[in-house]
C-alpha cells in the first residue's frame, strides 16, 4: 500500500504517459489550460481510491478538487462543476479499500467524465475521451502501487 507521495508520483507518471501517448497517437497540441485540467484529473484519479481516509492524500485531493471546481464555476461551467462535486462524494459512502480498489471501479468511476457531458450537453465523445483515459491511467497507477495489479 502506497503513501500519498507514492500515489502522487504515480499520478504524475500516468499523466506523462498520457501526454506522450496523446502526442504520439494524435499528434495534437495541448494548450496549457487543457494540460492543467488533464493533470488535475489524472492526479485526482490517482488519489481517489484513498480519499475516504483522513490523510494527506485526502487533503491534496480535495485541494485539487477545490481549485478545479472554482475554475469551472468562474468559467460559468456550472454543470461540469456539479458533476465533479457529485463524483467526489462517492468514496465516503463505503469503507476503505472496498469497491474503490477494484478494476471495475477504475473503469466506472471516471465514466461520468465521458458520458455525462455527452448525454447532458451533447459534447462530442472524441473531445472527452482524453479526459477519461487520463483518469483511468491515474486510477490504474493507484491500483498498481497498492499491489492490486502487477
Amino acid at each position: 500500500m502506497g503513501s500519498y507521495r507514492t500515489h502522487t508520483i504515480g499520478g504524475m507518471l500516468a499523466f506523462a504517459g498520457c501526454l506522450a501517448a496523446l502526442a504520439f497517437l494524435v499528434s495534437a497540441e495541448i494548450s496549457i489550460e487543457k494540460g492543467l485540467g488533464l493533470f488535475a484529473i489524472t492526479l485526482m484519479a490517482a488519489l481517489f481510491p484513498d480519499i475516504d481516509t483522513d490523510s494527506k492524500g485526502q487533503n491534496l485531493f480535495y485541494s485539487l478538487f477545490l481549485l478545479l471546481d472554482v475554475y469551472l464555476i468562474l468559467g460559468k461551467n456550472y454543470r461540469y462543476a456539479a458533476i465533479l462535486g457529485l463524483l467526489v462524494m462517492l468514496p465516503v459512502l463505503s469503507r476503505h479499500r472496498s469497491w474503490t480498489h477494484t478494476l471495475w471501479a477504475m473503469l466506472l468511476i471516471p465514466a461520468p467524465i465521458l458520458l455525462l457531458p455527452w448525454l447532458l450537453f451533447g459534447t462530442e465523445l472524441s473531445k472527452l475521451l482524453i479526459y477519461y483515459v487520463c483518469a483511468v491511467a491515474g486510477y490504474f497507477s493507484h491500483l498498481v502501487i497498492d499491489g492490486k495489479y502487477r
